[in-house]
């Protein structure tokens, strides 16, 4: 067993050989998410409103039990017999870090990362240790859990700074740890000047470096993850480095431009898009690596007998992109591990008590689609046309492409600002008043209800996964 480093295009062991990483991503565990756990907002709001619901104690208890039961053994056990070997570790810099009393470490956020780590060694799983969401908020999305739509991280100095203290912390902790395949330092970033970015993996860099030199490092392109081309000649600097896209395609979602039939042209498509992605790697022989990518998937409660037929449109579209990915020997993290029925490859069952608890008011944020990520806005449509028109008809097209676009356009700003911030604040505290008047032993059950023995399995994505798996050894 030895350490992996970045060879040239690979990932390979102290031996030379090369090591694929396929996997998933934990997403929703230590940093939670809207769409992933069934809560409105970003993570900081719920656990303020859970605490004043129900008061620090209980509230402190839930999240811990959530951690608790979200990755266990049984999880390893399941992921390791489809043929997968590496897991992306998202987690939130609050768990180590109070910004009421910065640079104070919190020992605690060690508690969980550690027992996962381990409990992914045990099983031959390697794990990549992703800082998804960074003080102040490294991107304009609801997942860097700042809760609004500037990522103020490019600017301010200390937040940055913060960021560097903490992957010093982090590295120092886990220096030498075989089982941890890398360091990604920053999910999906998005600096509008394309420069601070490339500075600040510069600076963490040799942060790194500093305390450990052998560990491989990750860095996501701006953008949220899809844009390298202001990089230049900066990875003449680093050395054990990889850069990571994420290879998400709109063919994968509810507002794709049509449905997926895997047509000469869609196929097209999907590589044109994939390849762009790479383009600045490809140029230079750099080490790729896919940190994220996957359809989501329709559901029965809302999608009723189209259910079916949508998914297997989906399922097509994971194909044809695995079929791109193989032909490459590309190493990738699909998007997510487990949620509550949208995308993951586990889904917590509807008879559960969380799902029980929380069925109304799930199905009200799907039909305001208060969450971002694959919303149908359907029902609601009407409601933020009028807002959208007048800003069309106020304001000329030159100044409507306002960064980050082309990511977001001008109905995506709309919708993150109006109903993705806004309306989710007020949706926060409904969520929270769920818990008033149970026991712990209550709460227990609906955390609990995160375990893998009461998760219902997505039989066609694991198929397709462990098919592919097969194929690039």
């Amino acid at each position: 067993m030895s350490l992996l480093k970045v060879s040239g295009t690979k990932i390979v062991d102290d031996q030379g050989n090369e090591v694929i990483l396929r996997g998933a991503g934990l997403g929703g565990w230590m940093n939670m998410e809207n769409f992933i756990s069934g809560y409105p907002g970003c993570e900081h709001q719920i656990r303020g409103a859970l605490a004043d619901a129900i008061g620090e104690e209980k509230s402190e208890f839930f999240f811990d039990k959530f951690l608790e039961y979200f990755f266990t053994d049984a999880d390893a056990q399941f992921f390791k017999s489809l043929g997968l070997n590496c897991i992306r570790l998202p987690f939130n810099y609050h768990h180590f870090e109070d910004d009421l009393n910065p640079r104070v470490l919190k020992e605690s956020g060690f508690k969980h990362l550690d027992r996962v780590i381990d409990i992914c060694a045990a099983h031959g799983i390697y794990t990549i240790l992703d800082l998804h969401a960074a003080p102040g908020g490294q991107n304009t999305d609801w997942h860097s859990d700042h809760g609004t739509h500037v990522a103020a991280f490019w600017n301010h100095k200390d937040f940055q700074d913060r960021a560097v203290w903490l992957w010093e912390a982090l590295a120092a902790h886990y220096k030498g740890n075989k089982w941890i395949a890398g360091y990604n330092p920053l999910n999906e970033p998005t600096d509008p000047t394309h420069t601070r970015v490339v500075a600040f993996y510069d600076r963490v860099y040799k942060a790194i470096r500093a305390i450990d030199p052998d560990h491989a490092i990750f860095f996501d392109g701006n953008t949220f993850a899809s844009d390298f081309s202001h990089f230049g000649d900066a990875h003449k600097n680093w050395e054990n480095t990889g850069y990571s896209i994420h290879d998400y395609s709109s063919y994968g979602f509810p507002a794709a431009p049509e449905p997926y039939v895997g047509s000469e042209e869609q196929r097209k498509r999907l590589k044109r898009s994939y390849e762009k992605k790479r383009e600045w790697m490809d140029q230079r022989g750099l080490c790729v690596w896919n940190g994220e990518w996957g359809p989501v998937y329709a559901r029965k409660q809302y999608e009723g007998e189209a259910t079916d037929s949508i998914n297997e449109h989906r399922y097509r579209v994971l194909k044809d992109q695995l079929e791109i990915y193989n032909k490459d020997r590309l190493s990738w993290s699909i998007w997510t591990y487990k949620d509550i029925g949208f995308q993951g490859m586990v889904f917590i069952s509807p008879d559960t008590p969380y799902m029980k608890l929380f069925k109304e008011h799930l199905a009200k944020k799907h039909r305001l689609a208060v969450d971002a990520w694959g919303a149908d806005d359907s029902s609601v449509r009407n409601i933020y046309k009028p807002l959208l028109d007048h800003i069309i008809e106020e304001v000329p097209e030159k100044y409507r492409a306002l960064y980050p676009a082309p990511v977001w356009k001008l109905d995506n700003r709309v919708s993150r600002i109006s109903r993705n911030i806004l309306v989710s604040e007020f949706l926060i505290k409904e969520w929270a008043e769920h818990f008033v008047g149970k026991s712990k032993e209550e709460i227990d059950q609906i955390a609990a209800s995160f375990k893998f023995s009461e998760c219902l399995k997505r039989e066609g994505l694991n198929t397709v996964l462990t098919e592919n798996a097969k194929l690039v050894q």
